[in-house]
Protein backbone atom coordinates (compact mmCIF):
# COMPACT_ATOMS: atom_id res chain seq x y z
CA UNK A 1 0.00 0.00 0.00
CA UNK A 2 1.21 3.24 -0.68
CA UNK A 3 3.08 5.92 1.90
CA UNK A 4 0.39 8.74 2.01
CA UNK A 5 0.75 12.06 4.22
CA UNK A 6 -1.33 12.05 7.56
CA UNK A 7 -4.06 14.75 7.70
CA UNK A 8 -5.48 16.83 10.76
CA UNK A 9 -7.36 19.83 10.50
CA UNK A 10 -5.62 22.65 11.99
CA UNK A 11 -6.77 24.73 14.67
CA UNK A 12 -6.92 28.94 13.97
CA UNK A 13 -3.40 29.24 15.12
CA UNK A 14 -2.07 27.86 12.21
CA UNK A 15 -4.36 28.75 9.49
CA UNK A 16 -7.85 29.27 9.43
CA UNK A 17 -9.33 26.63 7.09
CA UNK A 18 -6.54 24.47 6.41
CA UNK A 19 -4.76 21.52 7.05
CA UNK A 20 -1.53 20.30 8.28
CA UNK A 21 0.77 17.89 6.74
CA UNK A 22 2.56 15.88 10.07
CA UNK A 23 4.51 14.17 7.83
CA UNK A 24 5.20 10.89 5.66
CA UNK A 25 4.01 7.73 7.28
CA UNK A 26 1.41 5.25 7.08
CA UNK A 27 -2.20 5.20 6.20
CA UNK A 28 -4.54 6.31 9.24
CA UNK A 29 -6.07 3.01 10.72
CA UNK A 30 -9.16 5.87 12.13
CA UNK A 31 -7.35 6.99 14.77
CA UNK A 32 -6.38 11.03 14.71
CA UNK A 33 -2.59 11.92 14.36
CA UNK A 34 -0.78 13.57 16.95
CA UNK A 35 0.99 16.68 16.04
CA UNK A 36 5.23 15.97 16.12
CA UNK A 37 7.14 17.28 19.20
CA UNK A 38 8.67 21.12 18.46
CA UNK A 39 11.73 20.88 16.91
CA UNK A 40 10.92 16.76 16.25
CA UNK A 41 11.38 15.23 12.72
CA UNK A 42 8.21 15.59 11.59
CA UNK A 43 7.82 18.25 8.45
CA UNK A 44 4.73 20.18 8.82
CA UNK A 45 3.61 22.21 5.94
CA UNK A 46 -0.07 24.42 5.85
CA UNK A 47 -2.06 23.89 2.76
CA UNK A 48 -5.58 25.09 1.35
CA UNK A 49 -8.37 23.26 2.66
CA UNK A 50 -9.41 22.38 -1.39
CA UNK A 51 -6.29 20.70 -1.77
CA UNK A 52 -5.77 16.73 -1.56
CA UNK A 53 -2.34 15.77 -1.55
CA UNK A 54 -1.30 11.82 -1.34
CA UNK A 55 1.22 9.82 -2.71
CA UNK A 56 -1.39 8.45 -4.79
CA UNK A 57 -3.05 10.36 -7.38
CA UNK A 58 -3.78 14.00 -6.38
CA UNK A 59 -6.71 15.95 -7.22
CA UNK A 60 -7.16 19.35 -7.35
CA UNK A 61 -3.75 22.08 -8.31
CA UNK A 62 -2.30 23.62 -5.82
CA UNK A 63 -3.01 27.03 -7.78
CA UNK A 64 -1.30 29.35 -10.35
CA UNK A 65 0.56 31.64 -7.75
CA UNK A 66 3.97 32.23 -6.86
CA UNK A 67 5.97 30.95 -3.92
CA UNK A 68 4.84 31.70 -0.03
CA UNK A 69 5.62 30.22 2.77
CA UNK A 70 3.25 27.51 2.24
CA UNK A 71 4.70 26.32 -0.71
CA UNK A 72 8.20 26.37 0.34
CA UNK A 73 7.17 24.28 3.88
CA UNK A 74 5.28 21.67 1.47
CA UNK A 75 8.94 21.41 -0.62
CA UNK A 76 10.87 20.96 2.58
CA UNK A 77 8.43 18.28 3.64
CA UNK A 78 8.70 16.28 0.37
CA UNK A 79 12.19 16.64 0.47
CA UNK A 80 12.35 15.13 3.78
CA UNK A 81 9.88 12.24 2.59
CA UNK A 82 11.62 11.59 -0.30
CA UNK A 83 15.21 10.56 2.23
CA UNK A 84 13.27 10.04 5.26
CA UNK A 85 14.55 6.65 5.73
CA UNK A 86 18.06 7.29 4.09
CA UNK A 87 21.62 7.44 5.73
CA UNK A 88 25.31 7.45 4.68
CA UNK A 89 25.23 4.57 2.95
CA UNK A 90 22.26 5.14 0.22
CA UNK A 91 22.66 5.86 -3.12
CA UNK A 92 21.18 5.49 -5.89
CA UNK A 93 22.18 5.28 -9.58
CA UNK A 94 20.15 8.42 -11.01
CA UNK A 95 17.45 10.74 -9.26
CA UNK A 96 15.00 9.25 -11.45
CA UNK A 97 15.36 5.78 -9.46
CA UNK A 98 14.27 7.75 -6.35
CA UNK A 99 11.33 9.34 -7.66
CA UNK A 100 9.76 6.31 -9.32
CA UNK A 101 9.48 4.81 -5.63
CA UNK A 102 5.99 5.79 -4.42
CA UNK A 103 6.65 4.77 -0.98
CA UNK A 104 9.50 8.01 -0.96
CA UNK A 105 7.57 9.98 -3.64
CA UNK A 106 4.36 12.03 -2.43
CA UNK A 107 4.36 13.46 -5.60
CA UNK A 108 4.55 9.93 -7.27
CA UNK A 109 2.40 10.07 -10.51
CA UNK A 110 0.41 13.39 -9.16
CA UNK A 111 0.00 14.26 -12.99
CA UNK A 112 -1.85 10.88 -13.86
CA UNK A 113 0.64 10.77 -16.94
CA UNK A 114 2.67 7.98 -15.90
CA UNK A 115 4.91 10.44 -15.91
CA UNK A 116 6.79 8.33 -12.69
CA UNK A 117 6.24 5.27 -14.46
CA UNK A 118 9.93 3.29 -15.36
CA UNK A 119 7.95 1.32 -18.14
CA UNK A 120 5.66 4.05 -19.73
CA UNK A 121 6.59 6.35 -22.59
CA UNK A 122 6.48 9.76 -20.44
CA UNK A 123 9.30 7.93 -17.93
CA UNK A 124 11.59 10.54 -17.16
CA UNK A 125 15.27 10.33 -16.75
CA UNK A 126 16.92 12.47 -14.36
CA UNK A 127 20.94 12.38 -14.31
CA UNK A 128 21.92 15.46 -12.99
CA UNK A 129 25.25 16.40 -11.66
CA UNK A 130 25.80 18.58 -8.44
CA UNK A 131 25.40 21.90 -9.49
CA UNK A 132 21.93 20.74 -11.33
CA UNK A 133 20.41 18.43 -8.27
CA UNK A 134 18.96 21.15 -6.39
CA UNK A 135 17.55 22.52 -9.38
CA UNK A 136 16.22 18.95 -10.79
CA UNK A 137 14.72 18.66 -7.49
CA UNK A 138 12.65 21.92 -7.48
CA UNK A 139 11.54 22.22 -10.65
CA UNK A 140 10.14 18.76 -10.65
CA UNK A 141 8.55 20.36 -7.35
CA UNK A 142 7.24 22.94 -9.04
CA UNK A 143 6.32 21.39 -12.23
CA UNK A 144 3.78 19.35 -10.53
CA UNK A 145 2.72 21.53 -8.33
CA UNK A 146 1.72 24.09 -11.28
CA UNK A 147 4.80 26.49 -9.76
CA UNK A 148 6.62 28.74 -11.44
CA UNK A 149 10.39 28.31 -11.87
CA UNK A 150 13.49 30.04 -13.20
CA UNK A 151 16.87 30.03 -13.44
CA UNK A 152 19.72 32.64 -14.36
CA UNK A 153 22.32 32.64 -16.81
CA UNK A 154 25.70 33.04 -14.60
CA UNK A 155 28.88 34.03 -15.14
CA UNK A 156 31.87 31.59 -13.79
CA UNK A 157 33.31 34.45 -12.39
CA UNK A 158 36.88 35.17 -10.97
CA UNK A 159 39.47 35.49 -7.79
CA UNK A 160 38.46 39.54 -8.43
CA UNK A 161 34.73 38.93 -9.10
CA UNK A 162 32.09 36.72 -7.68
CA UNK A 163 29.48 34.61 -10.19
CA UNK A 164 27.03 36.67 -11.01
CA UNK A 165 23.32 36.73 -12.66
CA UNK A 166 23.43 37.43 -16.76
CA UNK A 167 19.80 36.53 -17.78
CA UNK A 168 16.86 34.86 -15.74
CA UNK A 169 14.78 32.49 -17.67
CA UNK A 170 11.53 31.42 -15.99
CA UNK A 171 9.46 28.83 -17.41
CA UNK A 172 5.39 28.36 -16.74
CA UNK A 173 4.00 25.48 -15.34
CA UNK A 174 2.42 23.04 -17.80
CA UNK A 175 1.75 19.23 -17.26
CA UNK A 176 3.46 17.76 -20.60
CA UNK A 177 6.35 15.36 -20.19
CA UNK A 178 7.74 16.80 -23.25
CA UNK A 179 7.88 19.84 -22.11
CA UNK A 180 10.03 19.10 -18.67
CA UNK A 181 12.04 16.54 -20.49
CA UNK A 182 13.23 19.93 -22.38
CA UNK A 183 13.40 22.21 -19.46
CA UNK A 184 15.56 19.98 -17.60
CA UNK A 185 17.92 19.56 -20.61
CA UNK A 186 18.20 23.52 -20.44
CA UNK A 187 18.82 23.11 -16.46
CA UNK A 188 21.84 21.04 -17.30
CA UNK A 189 23.10 23.16 -20.30
CA UNK A 190 22.70 26.40 -18.14
CA UNK A 191 23.57 25.78 -14.54
CA UNK A 192 27.08 25.38 -13.45
CA UNK A 193 29.14 25.48 -9.89
CA UNK A 194 28.90 29.31 -10.13
CA UNK A 195 25.21 29.24 -9.54
CA UNK A 196 25.80 28.58 -6.12
CA UNK A 197 28.69 30.88 -5.22
CA UNK A 198 27.28 33.94 -6.48
CA UNK A 199 27.91 36.83 -3.93
CA UNK A 200 25.81 37.21 -0.46
CA UNK A 201 24.43 40.35 -1.35
CA UNK A 202 23.35 40.29 -4.91
CA UNK A 203 20.34 40.06 -6.01
CA UNK A 204 20.67 39.02 -9.44
CA UNK A 205 20.97 34.92 -8.46
CA UNK A 206 19.13 31.89 -7.83
CA UNK A 207 19.81 31.34 -4.18
CA UNK A 208 20.22 33.88 -1.20
CA UNK A 209 21.90 33.07 2.30
CA UNK A 210 20.91 31.55 5.40
CA UNK A 211 21.70 32.20 9.01
CA UNK A 212 23.38 29.27 10.78
CA UNK A 213 19.58 28.16 13.18
CA UNK A 214 17.66 25.29 12.74
CA UNK A 215 15.09 26.67 11.39
CA UNK A 216 16.44 28.33 8.56
CA UNK A 217 18.42 25.00 7.62
CA UNK A 218 15.33 22.99 6.57
CA UNK A 219 15.03 20.17 3.99
CA UNK A 220 15.45 21.92 0.81
CA UNK A 221 18.45 23.88 2.00
CA UNK A 222 21.56 24.19 -0.57
CA UNK A 223 25.49 24.21 0.68
CA UNK A 224 27.77 25.59 -1.99
CA UNK A 225 30.95 24.33 -1.30
CA UNK A 226 34.29 26.79 -1.85
CA UNK A 227 35.00 24.68 -4.52
CA UNK A 228 31.85 24.11 -6.96
CA UNK A 229 30.43 20.97 -5.38
CA UNK A 230 26.79 21.40 -3.88
CA UNK A 231 24.43 19.81 -1.97
CA UNK A 232 21.10 19.38 -0.70
CA UNK A 233 20.09 19.77 2.87
CA UNK A 234 17.39 16.31 3.84
CA UNK A 235 16.98 16.22 7.52
CA UNK A 236 18.80 16.41 10.88
CA UNK A 237 18.91 13.18 13.23
CA UNK A 238 18.91 14.59 16.91
CA UNK A 239 21.82 14.15 19.31
CA UNK A 240 21.18 11.46 21.97
CA UNK A 241 22.66 10.44 24.97
CA UNK A 242 24.77 7.61 22.94
CA UNK A 243 25.09 8.94 19.62
CA UNK A 244 26.01 12.50 18.07
CA UNK A 245 23.44 14.62 15.85
CA UNK A 246 23.81 14.28 12.01
CA UNK A 247 22.75 17.25 9.29
CA UNK A 248 21.91 14.89 6.23
CA UNK A 249 22.66 15.91 3.00
CA UNK A 250 22.11 14.62 -0.67
CA UNK A 251 24.63 15.08 -3.67
CA UNK A 252 25.34 13.88 -7.50
CA UNK A 253 28.23 12.86 -9.26
CA UNK A 254 28.89 13.05 -12.64
CA UNK A 255 28.24 10.05 -13.68
CA UNK A 256 24.20 10.10 -12.34
CA UNK A 257 24.54 8.57 -8.90
CA UNK A 258 22.67 10.27 -5.82
CA UNK A 259 24.39 9.35 -2.13
CA UNK A 260 23.38 10.72 1.12
CA UNK A 261 26.27 12.15 3.21
CA UNK A 262 26.64 13.77 6.87
CA UNK A 263 28.10 16.87 7.55
CA UNK A 264 31.69 17.25 8.86
CA UNK A 265 34.90 18.83 7.52
CA UNK A 266 35.68 15.36 4.93
CA UNK A 267 32.18 16.42 3.08
CA UNK A 268 31.11 20.14 3.45
CA UNK A 269 34.40 21.78 2.54
CA UNK A 270 34.13 25.44 3.67
CA UNK A 271 36.68 28.87 3.52
CA UNK A 272 36.05 32.37 2.55
CA UNK A 273 39.49 33.23 1.39
CA UNK A 274 40.73 32.84 -2.13
CA UNK A 275 37.80 31.26 -3.52
CA UNK A 276 36.18 32.38 -6.51
CA UNK A 277 32.69 33.81 -5.33
CA UNK A 278 30.77 33.02 -1.88
CA UNK A 279 30.15 29.60 -0.51
CA UNK A 280 27.44 28.53 2.25
CA UNK A 281 24.43 27.70 2.97
CA UNK A 282 21.63 29.11 1.14
CA UNK A 283 17.97 29.03 0.06
CA UNK A 284 16.13 29.10 -3.12
CA UNK A 285 14.63 32.88 -4.02
CA UNK A 286 11.16 32.44 -3.93
CA UNK A 287 9.42 34.02 -6.98
CA UNK A 288 6.26 35.61 -6.88
CA UNK A 289 3.63 36.87 -8.81
CA UNK A 290 2.73 40.25 -9.53
CA UNK A 291 -0.17 41.02 -11.88
CA UNK A 292 0.35 37.66 -12.76
CA UNK A 293 4.05 38.08 -13.91
CA UNK A 294 6.72 36.46 -11.99
CA UNK A 295 9.39 38.09 -10.57
CA UNK A 296 12.04 37.16 -8.08
CA UNK A 297 12.19 38.60 -4.73
CA UNK A 298 15.12 41.24 -3.14
CA UNK A 299 17.25 40.58 -0.49
CA UNK A 300 15.92 43.24 1.29
CA UNK A 301 12.10 42.10 0.78
CA UNK A 302 13.07 38.73 1.74
CA UNK A 303 14.06 40.22 5.10
CA UNK A 304 11.01 42.17 5.84
CA UNK A 305 8.77 39.35 4.64
CA UNK A 306 6.46 37.55 7.32
CA UNK A 307 6.55 34.55 5.00
CA UNK A 308 10.76 34.47 5.23
CA UNK A 309 12.66 36.90 7.00
CA UNK A 310 15.70 34.78 6.83
CA UNK A 311 18.06 36.77 4.71
CA UNK A 312 21.06 36.79 6.52
CA UNK A 313 24.88 37.67 5.75
CA UNK A 314 25.88 35.60 9.07
CA UNK A 315 28.72 33.31 6.80
CA UNK A 316 29.75 36.52 4.69
CA UNK A 317 33.64 36.53 5.48
CA UNK A 318 33.27 33.68 8.52
CA UNK A 319 36.82 31.91 9.26
CA UNK A 320 36.48 28.16 8.75
CA UNK A 321 36.95 27.69 12.56
CA UNK A 322 33.70 29.91 13.53
CA UNK A 323 31.56 28.07 10.85
CA UNK A 324 32.55 24.38 12.02
CA UNK A 325 31.96 25.25 15.45
CA UNK A 326 28.46 26.78 14.60
CA UNK A 327 27.32 23.98 12.62
CA UNK A 328 29.07 21.76 15.44
CA UNK A 329 26.62 23.16 18.17
CA UNK A 330 23.38 23.24 15.75
CA UNK A 331 24.01 19.29 15.22
CA UNK A 332 25.22 19.00 18.79
CA UNK A 333 23.81 20.93 21.24
CA UNK A 334 25.53 19.34 24.26
CA UNK A 335 28.61 18.37 24.87
CA UNK A 336 29.81 15.61 23.38
CA UNK A 337 31.34 11.97 24.78
CA UNK A 338 35.08 12.71 23.40
CA UNK A 339 35.55 8.63 22.55
CA UNK A 340 32.31 8.74 20.59
CA UNK A 341 32.69 11.60 19.18
CA UNK A 342 35.78 10.10 18.13
CA UNK A 343 34.06 7.08 16.50
CA UNK A 344 31.44 8.75 14.86
CA UNK A 345 34.33 10.73 12.55
CA UNK A 346 35.98 7.21 12.27
CA UNK A 347 32.64 5.64 10.89
CA UNK A 348 32.22 8.88 8.52
CA UNK A 349 35.62 8.81 6.92
CA UNK A 350 35.09 4.84 6.51
CA UNK A 351 31.68 5.94 4.68
CA UNK A 352 33.63 8.54 2.31
CA UNK A 353 35.97 5.59 1.52
CA UNK A 354 33.80 2.96 0.55
CA UNK A 355 32.08 5.69 -1.59
CA UNK A 356 35.50 6.68 -3.10
CA UNK A 357 35.77 2.49 -3.93
CA UNK A 358 33.02 2.71 -6.00
CA UNK A 359 34.14 5.72 -8.16
CA UNK A 360 37.62 4.36 -8.19
CA UNK A 361 36.19 1.32 -9.76
CA UNK A 362 33.95 2.80 -12.24
CA UNK A 363 36.79 4.60 -13.54
CA UNK A 364 38.25 1.64 -14.27
CA UNK A 365 35.65 -0.49 -15.93
CA UNK A 366 35.75 2.47 -18.23
CA UNK A 367 39.45 1.72 -19.07
CA UNK A 368 39.07 -1.49 -18.89
CA UNK A 369 36.48 -2.13 -21.31
CA UNK A 370 38.23 0.96 -23.83
CA UNK A 371 41.53 -0.29 -23.99
CA UNK A 372 44.22 2.00 -25.14
CA UNK A 373 42.25 4.93 -23.90
CA UNK A 374 44.10 8.20 -22.54
CA UNK A 375 41.58 10.38 -20.85
CA UNK A 376 42.80 14.06 -21.54
CA UNK A 377 43.79 15.74 -18.45
CA UNK A 378 43.10 19.59 -18.31
CA UNK A 379 45.97 21.66 -17.18
CA UNK A 380 45.68 23.93 -13.84
CA UNK A 381 42.99 24.79 -11.90
CA UNK A 382 40.49 23.33 -15.15
CA UNK A 383 41.52 20.24 -13.46
CA UNK A 384 38.68 20.72 -10.60
CA UNK A 385 36.22 22.24 -13.24
CA UNK A 386 35.45 20.58 -16.50
CA UNK A 387 33.87 18.17 -18.77
CA UNK A 388 33.69 14.85 -20.38
CA UNK A 389 35.99 11.69 -19.00
CA UNK A 390 37.77 13.38 -17.30
CA UNK A 391 35.06 14.40 -14.73
CA UNK A 392 33.45 11.64 -15.11
CA UNK A 393 36.07 9.21 -13.50
CA UNK A 394 39.07 11.99 -12.12
CA UNK A 395 38.82 11.98 -8.15
CA UNK A 396 40.41 15.61 -7.45
CA UNK A 397 37.65 17.37 -5.22
CA UNK A 398 37.16 14.04 -3.44
CA UNK A 399 40.50 13.37 -2.71
CA UNK A 400 41.06 16.62 -1.68
CA UNK A 401 38.26 16.62 0.66
CA UNK A 402 39.56 12.97 1.87
CA UNK A 403 42.65 14.11 2.49
CA UNK A 404 40.75 16.89 5.00
CA UNK A 405 39.08 14.45 6.66
CA UNK A 406 41.73 12.21 7.19
CA UNK A 407 43.59 15.40 8.72
CA UNK A 408 40.58 15.64 11.12
CA UNK A 409 40.36 12.14 12.51
CA UNK A 410 43.99 12.35 12.92
CA UNK A 411 44.08 16.20 14.68
CA UNK A 412 41.00 15.12 16.88
CA UNK A 413 43.21 13.71 20.04
CA UNK A 414 44.99 17.94 20.42
CA UNK A 415 42.12 19.21 19.69
CA UNK A 416 40.05 17.74 22.86
CA UNK A 417 43.46 17.86 24.76
CA UNK A 418 43.79 21.30 23.66
CA UNK A 419 39.78 21.82 24.77
CA UNK A 420 38.21 19.37 27.28
CA UNK A 421 35.66 21.87 28.67
CA UNK A 422 34.18 21.47 24.96
CA UNK A 423 33.21 17.81 25.57
CA UNK A 424 31.67 15.25 28.07
CA UNK A 425 34.93 13.33 29.54
CA UNK A 426 34.04 11.50 32.41
CA UNK A 427 36.43 11.47 35.55
CA UNK A 428 39.09 14.06 36.20
CA UNK A 429 41.53 13.57 33.22
CA UNK A 430 44.01 15.16 32.59
CA UNK A 431 44.57 17.21 29.18
CA UNK A 432 47.82 14.64 28.15
CA UNK A 433 45.87 11.90 29.56
CA UNK A 434 42.46 12.13 27.30
CA UNK A 435 44.91 12.51 24.52
CA UNK A 436 46.77 9.21 24.96
CA UNK A 437 43.10 7.43 25.87
CA UNK A 438 41.61 8.88 22.34
CA UNK A 439 45.13 7.67 20.54
CA UNK A 440 44.84 4.59 21.81
CA UNK A 441 41.52 4.15 20.13
CA UNK A 442 42.73 5.78 17.14
CA UNK A 443 45.02 2.80 16.85
CA UNK A 444 42.63 0.35 17.45
CA UNK A 445 39.43 1.80 15.32
CA UNK A 446 42.28 1.69 12.80
CA UNK A 447 42.88 -1.41 13.04
CA UNK A 448 39.84 -2.63 12.81
CA UNK A 449 38.03 -0.94 9.99
CA UNK A 450 38.70 -1.67 6.07
CA UNK A 451 37.62 -1.58 2.93
CA UNK A 452 38.47 -3.97 0.27
CA UNK A 453 39.31 -2.68 -3.60
CA UNK A 454 39.65 -5.06 -7.18
CA UNK A 455 43.15 -4.87 -8.46
CA UNK A 456 43.67 -4.86 -11.51
CA UNK A 457 43.79 -8.78 -11.94
CA UNK A 458 40.69 -9.16 -10.43
CA UNK A 459 42.19 -10.45 -7.06
CA UNK A 460 40.72 -8.34 -3.76
CA UNK A 461 42.66 -5.95 -1.60
CA UNK A 462 42.13 -5.37 1.72
CA UNK A 463 42.83 -1.85 3.49
CA UNK A 464 42.44 -0.60 6.94
CA UNK A 465 42.21 2.56 7.54
CA UNK A 466 45.76 2.44 9.38
CA UNK A 467 46.97 1.32 5.88
CA UNK A 468 45.27 4.38 4.56
CA UNK A 469 46.78 6.18 6.64
CA UNK A 470 50.05 5.48 6.39
CA UNK A 471 49.87 6.28 2.49
CA UNK A 472 48.07 9.14 3.09
CA UNK A 473 50.27 11.21 1.00
CA UNK A 474 49.71 9.22 -2.07
CA UNK A 475 46.42 10.48 -2.51
CA UNK A 476 47.79 13.74 -3.62
CA UNK A 477 48.74 12.09 -6.90
CA UNK A 478 45.74 9.45 -6.90
CA UNK A 479 42.95 10.96 -8.58
CA UNK A 480 44.01 10.40 -12.47
CA UNK A 481 41.72 7.41 -14.04
CA UNK A 482 44.36 6.89 -16.43
CA UNK A 483 46.68 5.22 -13.89
CA UNK A 484 45.83 2.01 -12.53
CA UNK A 485 43.65 1.47 -9.59
CA UNK A 486 46.89 -0.08 -7.79
CA UNK A 487 48.22 3.43 -8.11
CA UNK A 488 45.22 5.34 -7.22
CA UNK A 489 44.73 3.27 -4.30
CA UNK A 490 48.52 4.75 -2.96
CA UNK A 491 50.37 0.74 -3.76
CA UNK A 492 53.83 1.30 -2.43
CA UNK A 493 56.64 1.04 -5.33
CA UNK A 494 58.43 -2.12 -5.63
CA UNK A 495 55.48 -3.94 -3.39
CA UNK A 496 53.90 -6.88 -4.33
CA UNK A 497 50.38 -5.11 -4.46
CA UNK A 498 51.48 -2.75 -7.37
CA UNK A 499 52.71 -5.50 -9.07
CA UNK A 500 49.50 -6.18 -11.00
CA UNK A 501 49.22 -2.70 -12.11
CA UNK A 502 48.72 -2.55 -16.09
CA UNK A 503 49.26 0.99 -16.58
CA UNK A 504 50.17 4.67 -15.29
CA UNK A 505 49.12 8.18 -16.65
CA UNK A 506 51.21 9.26 -19.33
CA UNK A 507 54.25 11.24 -18.27
CA UNK A 508 52.75 14.88 -19.75
CA UNK A 509 50.33 14.13 -17.52
CA UNK A 510 52.05 13.43 -14.44
CA UNK A 511 54.07 16.57 -14.94
CA UNK A 512 50.87 18.13 -14.40
CA UNK A 513 49.92 16.32 -11.52
CA UNK A 514 53.34 17.06 -9.53
CA UNK A 515 52.80 21.09 -10.12
CA UNK A 516 49.14 20.91 -8.44
CA UNK A 517 50.77 18.30 -5.47
CA UNK A 518 51.95 21.19 -3.16
CA UNK A 519 48.06 22.77 -3.42
CA UNK A 520 47.04 19.19 -2.27
CA UNK A 521 49.47 19.02 0.46
CA UNK A 522 48.75 22.63 2.02
CA UNK A 523 44.44 21.16 1.69
CA UNK A 524 44.07 24.60 -1.12
CA UNK A 525 43.05 24.45 -4.64
CA UNK A 526 44.39 26.48 -6.58
CA UNK A 527 43.26 29.66 -7.75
Amino acid sequence: MRRRLLWAVAGAAVLAGGLIILGPGRPSSGRKAEPPEAGGPAAKAVLPASTEFSAGLARGPLGAKGWSRTEETLYSAWIEALFADADERSSWNALHEVLRDPARNLLHDRLGLGEDDASGPNALVMTPDCADNPYFLRAYFAWKLGLPFGVHETSWGSLETAPHGLRWRIEAPAPSPEKFRRLLASIKNIVHAGNGRTALRADDSDYYPLPLTRKALKPGTIYADPYGHTLTIVRWVPQTAKRPGLLLAVDAQPDGTIGVKRFWKGNFLFTTEAVVGEPGFKAFRPIVLENGRPRLLTNREIAASPDFGDYSLEQEKMTGDAFYAAMEKLINPEPLDAAAAFEDLFRALHEQLIVRVDSVANGEEFMRTHPGTVIPMPSGPAVYQTLGRWEDFATPNRDLRLLIAIDTILGFPDKVAANPAAYDVSGTKTPDELRRGLLVLQDRLAAELSITYRRSDGTPRVLTLEDIFARRDAFEMGYNPNDSVEVRWGAPDGSEELSTARRRAPASQLEKMKALRPWFHKRLRPS
